[in-house]
């Protein structure tokens, strides 16, 4: 997989699973999920992504 496919299959899971611990544990797990978003958001209008530099740094292809 390259890079922007691992950022979209990580982003998906961290709000799947956050949303699923909001619903049996803690609404405050909604915070997690909002940070993500807000994340994602950010780095599509700057190109800064975190991800994608702790990601390049394990191999993956840009």
């Amino acid at each position: 997989m390259k890079m922007h496919q691992w950022v979209r299959a990580i982003a998906g899971t961290f709000i799947l699973i956050s949303v699923m611990l909001a619903a049996f544990h803690s609404p405050y797990w909604l915070i997690f999920t909002g940070f993500v978003g807000l994340n994602l958001l950010q780095s599509a209008f700057t190109g800064f992504c975190p991800l994608e530099n702790i990601l390049e740094r394990f191999g993956v292809q840009r």
